[in-house]
C-alpha cells in the first residue's frame, strides 16, 4: 500500500484498536488460477507465545483451505471513507487551486494462513465471535441458546483459520496535509451531511 508521510499511523496499538473497531475484512489469497478475496469477520486475539492472531472461518465448500493452506496472505480492513469536494476548501476562493479527492482509513495485514479442522478449536471461535459482536445488546444470543447437537452437526460445514501478524501497515487520509481553515470548512461540510468522518479531520 502506497502511504505518503502525512497519512502513515505506526502505532500499533491504534492499529489493533482499528481492527476490533472494523472487524469485517478482505481476505486476499492466491492460486494457481489467479488472485481471490473473500469477505469475513475476522476475530483479534493473542496467541500463547503471546503475539497478535487473526481468527476466523470460511465455508467448508469454499476451496481455499485446500489451496491456500500456509500461504502469506493479505487482509485488509477499511473503515471511514468520503469524497471530498474542492469546494469545501476556503482556500479555493483564493486562488481556485483544489481538486477532489477522497478521504479513507485503511489497515493492512500480511501473515500466514493456518486452516484449522478441530471441532473444539471452531466451537471456540464461535463463541469469541459472538461473544464479541453481541457484548452491546441487552440480551445477548449465545451458541448455548441454540439446541448443542444442532450446533455440533453444523460445525463440519465450516473450516476454521489464523492469521499471524508478520506486518501491519496503517493509512489514515484525512486531509492531515491541508492548512487549518480547509480542514475546518472539510469537517464542517461533512458534518452538515451527517457524515461520521467528519469527527475525525480535527
Amino acid at each position: 500500500m502506497y502511504i505518503p508521510r502525512h497519512f502513515k499511523e505506526e502505532n500499533d496499538d491504534l492499529l489493533l484498536g482499528f481492527i476490533r473497531k472494523h472487524p469485517f475484512a478482505t481476505l486476499i489469497t492466491t492460486h494457481t488460477h489467479g488472485i481471490e478475496a473473500n469477505h469475513l469477520p475476522l476475530y483479534l486475539t493473542t496467541s500463547n507465545a503471546g503475539n497478535a492472531v487473526l481468527q476466523g472461518h470460511i465455508a467448508a465448500a469454499n476451496p481455499i483451505w485446500k489451496t491456500a493452506d500456509q500461504q502469506q496472505v493479505l487482509v485488509i480492513f477499511q473503515g471511514s471513507n468520503a469524497y471530498i469536494s474542492p469546494n469545501w476548501y476556503p482556500t479555493k476562493a483564493i486562488d481556485g487551486k483544489a481538486v477532489p479527492t477522497w478521504n479513507y482509513e485503511a489497515v493492512h495485514i500480511r501473515g500466514k494462513i493456518t486452516f484449522i479442522h478441530d471441532s473444539d478449536w471452531k466451537m471456540q471461535l464461535l463463541n469469541d465471535l459472538t461473544a464479541e459482536h453481541e457484548q452491546h445488546f441487552k440480551q445477548p444470543w449465545t451458541i448455548a441458546d441454540a439446541p448443542e447437537e444442532f450446533i455440533r452437526k453444523l460445525l463440519p460445514a465450516i473450516v476454521g483459520f489464523e492469521i499471524t501478524l508478520d506486518d501491519i501497515q496503517g493509512k489514515f487520509k484525512l486531509s492531515q496535509n491541508q492548512p487549518e481553515e480547509n480542514k475546518q470548512g472539510i469537517a464542517a461540510n461533512l458534518s452538515n451531511q451527517g457524515d461520521p468522518m467528519a469527527d475525525l479531520i480535527l
